[in-house]
Formats: C-alpha cells, structure tokens, sequence
C-alpha cells in the first residue's frame, strides 16, 4: 500500500552499504520508521530528501514491516537551520524532544505541527531559544507532567502574587506560599511569558524578542521539571550549553534584547 505523508525528518541512520534508516514524524501515521534505499548514495534522489530537518511530502510503501520510502517532494530543506550552529542546536533538541516523547505509529497532529511550526519559526529567523522553550512547556503532558498554570495549585485562586512550585506542580497565589518553603517568586511579566510558552500556539506570536537573564530564568524551571519530575535528559543540550560557554559563537546583540516590561 502507497501512502502519501507529509512528514519532517527528526534523524537518519546508516544502514548497510547504501542505505538509511529515516525517522519521519508525520501527522496522519505518527511517528514512523522508513528505509530509504540508495540514500547514502550522493546520486541518489532519496540522498537530500532523507537529511535531517527536511520538511516534505513522503511516498511511502508501507507493508508487514518497516515502510519503504519510494520518493520524497521538499517542501523546505530548512537551509538556514542548516547553516547556522545555533540554529543548528536548538533544531537538534526539538526533534530530540518530540523523538522522545512520541510513540511510535501513533498519529500524534499536536505534536507534528507543534514540530512544524517551531522549525519553520527557527527557519524564518525567529530567536531559536526560545522557540525552544514553546516546545519545552507544550510537550511536558508528554511526560505525564501537566502543571497548574491558569490558577492557584492549591487554593485555585486567580488574583494576587504568584510564585512557581515544583511541590505543589504550578503556581502558588500569596495566600498558599507557606505550603513551599521552596517557592519561586514570579514577576508578573515572567507569570505571563511562562503561560504564553505553555497556553499560545507558536504562529500566534510575534516576533518573541527576551532579555537573556529573562530566558534563562524560564528556562531553568522548565528544565528542572524535566529532569527531576520526569527524570528526562536530552543529549542535544549539552551540546547547546558548550556553545553558550563560547560567547562569539552564542552572543545576541543589545538590539534583540528587550526589557521585561515591554512584554506585558
């Protein structure tokens, strides 16, 4: 049976002398595992269309097995994520989070155009951090983590001062904070950014400019969650934290950076 998917590359693997094993993520199938016979040949029409990040339309010969990829059709090839190291990164830990998190041949569209837009965000020159971090906060119900971020975890209060508990799993108003000795005191601009990352669809939002401390400050709840609430590591970040440790390499201009208070 020939299927005609739309689907983006998330890896590749060798596979003998000539051929790869591809990783598709797809909206109609899920994620699926497809040999692309030839493609490690330069010559080979399947040999573009396999590369990682690729964004197209997908022949696929689907049997008892693995499907076979019989040809692809580009729709983006995603040139400057594969030009640009930082591009480069922060594309590798978003297919490295939606690899992870996903089952494989389970239709998963939440997922895949949660993936397509970030990379096509990334693509359009959208800062890659932190269309990150959208990813990061929309696939944590992946994990089976989903926190309480539209009010009060404890008392469901909506008004007030509000701070982050990993405890409690969300937000805590002034009136519960004596239920964490641990919290972690938001602004109201990072209340706000923190339920824009995890409530606004990616191609709803402008061009997202941050202030790096404010990014990080995010980024670190986030990451905390991952690690000691899911008890998830990704691989793609350590190789983004060694580009930070290299300021030419990793280094925003005044310009890109705004104040907290022009977010709100």
């Amino acid at each position: 049976m020939l299927n005609k998917l739309e689907g983006i590359v998330l890896k590749n693997r060798p596979y003998g002398e000539s051929n790869k094993v591809v990783i598709l993520m797809t909206e109609e199938a899920g994620k699926i595992a497809v040999m692309a016979r030839g493609a490690k040949k330069p010559s080979s029409r399947l040999a573009g269309i396999s590369q990682l990040f690729m964004h197209g339309i997908f022949l696929v010969q689907k049997g008892k097995g693995m499907g076979t990829m019989q040809q692809g059709e580009a729709i983006d090839s995603m040139r400057h994520i594969q030009a640009d190291i930082e591009a480069t990164a922060y594309a590798s830990y978003i297919v490295e989070m939606i690899d992870r998190l996903v089952e494989n041949d389970k239709p998963e569209p939440f997922a895949f155009n949660l993936l397509k837009q970030a990379l096509h965000a990334i693509e359009e020159g959208y800062d890659p951090e932190a269309i990150s971090m959208f990813v990061e906060w929309k696939m944590l119900p992946y994990t089976g983590v989903q926190p309480t971020l539209s009010q009060c975890a404890s008392c469901g209060a909506v008004d007030g001062e509000f701070a982050f508990s990993f405890d409690q799993g969300g937000f805590l108003c002034h009136r519960c904070f004596h239920r964490d000795p641990y919290i972690i005191r938001l602004t109201p601009t990072q209340l706000k950014l923190i339920r824009m990352f995890y409530m606004t669809p990616i191609d709803q939002i402008g061009k997202l400019e941050l202030k790096k401390d404010t990014k990080r400050f995010i980024k670190n709840i986030v990451g905390t969650i991952y690690e000691e609430k899911a008890g998830m590591r990704f691989k793609s970040k350590s190789f983004i934290t060694q580009l930070e440790r290299t300021p030419l390499l990793f280094e925003r201009t005044d310009q890109r950076e705004i104040e907290d208070d022009q977010t709100e």
